[in-house]
């Protein structure tokens, strides 16, 4: 049996295999989430004419200071009526049409109005106004490809007339359970039956991710079952499974995926929780076998299939975010493996401090609910101190 992978080996060899999907059409209200394959452009000028960046009077520069007569009232969304002659001003309203004549905009609380006349403080060319296009001209690039689009991407490019964008395709991920000690929640448990937190821990990380998500009815330990049920999940692009890939007499996902097409790339990590976790592919399609334990299939998801579902997604650099913490209490460290633990995360004296939880095995998926990290805890002998520098994935 081959030595388990390091985590970056196991990453590395699934990030090869993980290349965009196709793209599609989008409309812009539809787009959040979703990667460009394109470049998105403004349809029209941004501002589409020069604007009054506050409320105030539009003037000539060239009469400040001075009394002028106040000739009209522009509200914005209504153009002036006329230009704008000298000794005039025009009151306006933010966001208003500064009127051809004026190059100015006094704002309001400088001045003194009386009547139809106001006295304005001395002001300079383009002073409170907003050139057309001074943010982005028609035509011109304002979300590159490979971004993710977000509510400010979404409002960018709403603001710049776009209505559809061009997105790489969400990916499609199939999630099956396995296990005949398996039963729905709700349902009465027998001897030896537990429920399946699996299932709908995966769909939501999966959703999470930015897939379309399918969810394979959970099998037990059957062979024929088993065969049926991962050959409708390999009609995706990603299917997802847990459970059945260790080396007992009922762990059958391996050897039934090998019979029907599936190459194995992968099997075993050195990391805890999660060693047993497999990996392979089958055409287009990638298939992920993750460990029965819930603690286990959420930190494989995390390492491994995340990254996976970005990489089709488009995302440019699709792999786990960690960010710099420390510890708030000492932790032993595994010899052979890199250990992911759950922890609680808090900022103390302007760094993020981690607080690892109470109950570590791979079984005890109610005691990660408190969790809002994992924290890396490289191999090696002995401990890590508190305050000793960690990296962390938020949760």
């Amino acid at each position: 049996m081959a030595a388990p992978l390091p985590i970056a080996d196991a990453l590395a060899r699934v990030l090869e295999r993980a290349r965009p999907l196709e793209d599609e059409e989008v409309a812009l209200a539809a787009a959040q989430g979703r990667v460009l394959a394109a470049p998105a452009v403004a349809g029209v000028d941004l501002p589409p004419f020069a604007s009054s960046a506050m409320d105030g009077f539009a003037i000539r520069a060239a009469d400040a200071p001075g009394v002028l007569r106040v000739v009209a009232r522009i509200a914005a969304g209504a153009p002036a009526g006329r230009p704008l002659a000298a000794g005039e001003a025009m009151a306006i309203s933010t966001g208003g049409v500064v009127p051809p004549g004026a190059d100015a905009v006094v704002a309001v609380e400088l001045v003194e109005e009386r009547g139809d006349e106001v006295t304005v403080p001395a002001a300079r060319r383009n002073e409170n106004v907003r050139p057309r296009g001074s943010d982005v001209r028609a035509g011109a690039e304002v979300a590159v490809a490979g971004l993710r689009l977000g509510p400010v991407q979404l409002g960018a490019l709403a603001a710049a007339g776009v209505t559809t964008v061009r997105c790489v395709r969400r990916p499609r991920v199939a999630v099956l359970a396995t296990g005949s000690e398996l039963r729905a929640p709700g349902e009465p448990l027998g001897p030896g039956e537990i429920y399946d937190s699996n299932t709908l821990l995966l769909e939501a990380q999966a959703r999470s991710a930015g897939a379309e998500v399918t969810t394979v009815p959970r099998v037990g330990d059957d062979e024929a079952a088993t065969r049926a049920a991962l050959e409708r999940g390999l009609a995706a692009d990603v299917l997802v499974t847990s459970g059945g890939v260790s080396v007992g007499v009922h762990d059958l996902v391996r050897r039934v995926e090998a019979e029907i097409g599936v190459e194995e790339v992968f099997w075993g990590v050195a990391v805890r929780p999660g060693r047993p976790i497999a990996f392979g592919v089958r055409g287009t399609t990638l298939v992920f076998g993750l460990p029965g334990n819930p603690v286990s299939s959420l930190v494989g998801f995390e390492l491994f299939v995340r990254p996976a579902l970005l990489a089709l997604a488009g995302v440019a650099d699709p792999r786990p975010s960690f960010r710099p913490g420390r510890l708030a209490a000492a932790v032993r460290r595994n010899v052979a493996r890199d250990s992911l633990l759950r922890a609680r995360s808090r900022v103390a004296n302007g760094a993020v401090e981690l607080e690892p939880l109470v109950g570590q095995e791979s079984h005890m998926i109610a005691r990660a609910a408190a969790a809002d990290a994992l924290v890396l805890v490289p191999r090696g002998d002995g401990e890590l101190a508190a305050g000793s520098p960690v990296e962390y994935l938020a949760l």
